[in-house]
């Protein structure tokens, strides 16, 4: 009877050796529990077998479902049902006993009996094999299926390499400000995160990784030592109160604790908090502004995309309080929506925020921002969240208006007459919205020089984007700052910027830049803050012709910014266009530029239309003029 040896087993043996095959349960049938995969195999095991499991000096006697133990046949008909009935095996004296209470009276009466012995041995189940992956010069130990989160309970995503790494360039930003800051990855899984901020700003940080998953803390403990990494571990709030109150900590040691992230956050204040659960982050933000310090960065990556991207609405209605529909800019849609929810979590703390920087991605939506403590911010915040109407004939948009009027037709506020012209109802309210700026031109620039100085690679070309899409300058001008930085072969003492924008680089041993040009740089800082980017933006094969071939994008940029509109690429869409000119002068402008689609050997120009768009030719030679300027300064306005 092979069930009395494998039903009992000691708490160090119960190990499983996770991997892509289907395995069946050592202690079913197989037609009762048929094959599956070790996590499905996992959860069987504990819920079924080891909770009701009888403890004995270390060892557990699990129920067992094999045939050792057939009940009396039941005669139904002219058939006969043998059912199998679940019992235990005693480790003492192997017999087959039934219930549990009975099994606990069977192992006292042998305890009273001074027979503790027992007459079989357990070989403990070999240890599993994990993967080590690297990424960013940190190793990490990874279960198989670690890709997958039903399948493993430290859960690693190579997808989101890029998203590490503008979480790493925004900690080490705020590391130049200020020395030592606390940091804190709630959610740590394989503890990657951590170990990368921890390995590479050393001193500059005191890292904590929590999760309250057992299997995950053990596996950052592993990664830690992996990495030569000291270790300090919590799993209890009372043994985290008293460390605490100890001090004294080192700088090169990691905290690791098992706690829930809202209790964590509850416990103890932190200058930079990242949130990256599995799922929405809402839940989390109001314990993440309770404690965070003032001047700290909260940073949160939202996977729920269904909900946020408009393919599950009533979810993003449940979660976030928005009514959302599918948009062309349902990405930058999608961004608002959690910068709104974020605005929100701090204002009832008393707290306003400064967004960074809003990435939304294929895989995540990424907001980094700094909290401003005290009653105004908090509320000047506030104020920024409004509604949008957004027209479903045109595409067209527009934040409502503020005040507490209500209009008889709030429809009116959008630039095109589609409410006039068209039957019924042609808009919508979408919101609540953040309507702010969603980044910050100097801490892209300082993340930037991070990125650089690092060598990260993959947030490199993103980051110059992000640089252009907020100053709507072209990349020549990012590549130039970049080459200025880091070509200087003199005296560099480093890059000054702040959160309001860049201010320049001071060379030399101990020179300042004059009066005059800390004025002159400051004036353009209140100019670049001033004029915020426009909101929202257009794609350009949405609105082309039929028939026409559109010009190049980049070329087309020029034509909107002759025209007097400020433009740039944007990151949410490789193919949208972010301009503060209403989608009928963006339609004219497109329309004017592009060329039938049978004269397509003809080199691209301005074509010749009803008297609506007469200003072709001025727009034309202020192109050309601004051509040859571009073409004498070298700058080509070539976007990332």
């Amino acid at each position: 009877m092979s069930g009395n040896y494998i039903s009992c087993v000691s708490r160090t043996s119960w190990l499983f050796v996770f991997s892509d095959e289907k395995k069946p349960c050592p202690l079913c049938p197989e037609e009762k529990f048929k094959a599956c995969y070790s996590h499905k195999l996992h959860r069987h095991l504990q819920n079924l077998h080891w909770k009701v499991s009888v403890a004995f000096e270390g060892y557990r006697m699990c129920i067992c479902h094999l045939p050792c133990h057939p009940v009396k046949p039941n005669l139904i008909g002219d058939q006969t049902f043998s059912k199998m009935g679940a019992h235990y095996h005693c480790i003492i004296c192997s017999a087959t006993i039934t219930r549990r209470t009975d099994m606990i009276g069977h192992i006292n009466r042998h305890v009273n009996k001074g027979e503790t012995e027992s007459r079989f041995i357990t070989i403990p189940a070999p240890k599993s094999s994990h993967e080590v992956l690297k990424e960013s010069a940190t190793d990490v130990q990874v279960l198989p299926n670690y890709s997958t989160p039903q399948k493993t309970d430290s859960y690693f995503n190579p997808k989101m390499k890029l998203n590490r790494q503008l979480i790493f360039c925004a900690l080490a930003v705020l590391a130049e400000e200020r020395k030592p800051i606390e940091c804190l990855d709630a959610f740590g899984a394989t503890g990657i995160m951590g170990l990368q901020w921890a390995k590479h700003l050393r001193s500059s940080v005191k890292v904590t990784i929590n999760d309250c998953n057992e299997n995950s803390v053990t596996m950052i403990q592993e990664n830690c030592h992996l990495n030569k990494m000291k270790v300090k571990l919590h799993t209890k709030e009372q043994d985290y109160d008293e460390a605490m109150g100890d001090g004294g900590e080192n700088s090169d040691t990691i905290e690791v604790t098992k706690m829930d992230a809202n209790v964590i956050m509850h416990l103890r204040s932190f200058d930079f908090i990242h949130l990256d659960p599995f799922g929405t982050s809402v839940n989390y933000l109001d314990s993440a502004f309770r404690n965070v310090r003032n001047l700290g960065i909260v940073s949160l990556t939202s996977t729920d995309i269904s909900s946020l991207y408009a393919k599950a609405q009533h979810v993003a209605l449940r979660h976030y309080g928005c009514n959302i529909v599918r948009t062309e800019y349902y990405k930058e849609l999608a961004a608002r929506i959690v910068i709104a929810a974020v605005t929100r979590a701090a204002a009832r703390c008393n707290k306003g925020i400064e967004v960074l920087l809003a990435v939304a991605l294929e895989h995540f939506v990424l907001v980094v921002v700094r909290v401003l403590r005290g009653p105004s911010p908090a509320d000047d915040s506030a104020k920024k969240i409004r509604y949008l109407i957004h027209c479903q004939w045109c595409e067209e948009r527009i934040f409502q208006k503020e005040g507490n009027m209500v209009e008889e037709n709030p429809y009116q506020q959008l630039p095109c007459d589609c409410h006039g012209s068209m039957p019924g109802k042609t808009a919508v309210v979408l919101g609540p919205l953040w309507s702010g700026a969603l980044f910050n031109t100097g801490f892209l620039r300082r993340m930037l020089f991070e990125a650089v100085q690092y060598g990260l690679d993959e947030a490199q070309p993103l980051l110059k984007t992000l640089v252009c899409e907020q100053t709507q300058n072209c990349s020549c001008c990012v590549a130039f700052f970049v080459c200025t930085v880091f070509g200087f072969t003199g005296n560099f003492r480093g890059l000054t910027e702040y959160s309001t924008g860049f201010t320049g680089i001071f060379c030399g041993p101990g020179k300042r830049k004059s009066d005059e040009v800390i004025r002159n740089a400051a004036k353009r800082q209140k100019s670049e803050n001033s004029a915020e980017h426009p909101a929202f933006y257009y794609n350009i094969h949405r609105h082309s012709i039929k028939g026409m071939n559109m010009p190049k994008l980049n070329k087309f940029l020029n034509y909107l910014s002759e025209a007097g509109y400020r433009v740039s690429r944007t990151h949410f869409d490789p193919m949208g266009v972010r301009t503060n000119a209403p989608l009928a002068q963006f339609k004219t402008i497109l329309m004017k530029y592009s060329t039938p689609t049978y004269l397509g050997g003809q080199a691209e120009g301005p074509v010749h239309l009803p008297e609506d768009v007469k200003a072709g030719e001025q727009v034309q030679a202020a192109a050309d003029s601004k051509a040859e300027d571009a073409e004498h300064c070298g700058c080509s306005r070539v976007f990332v």
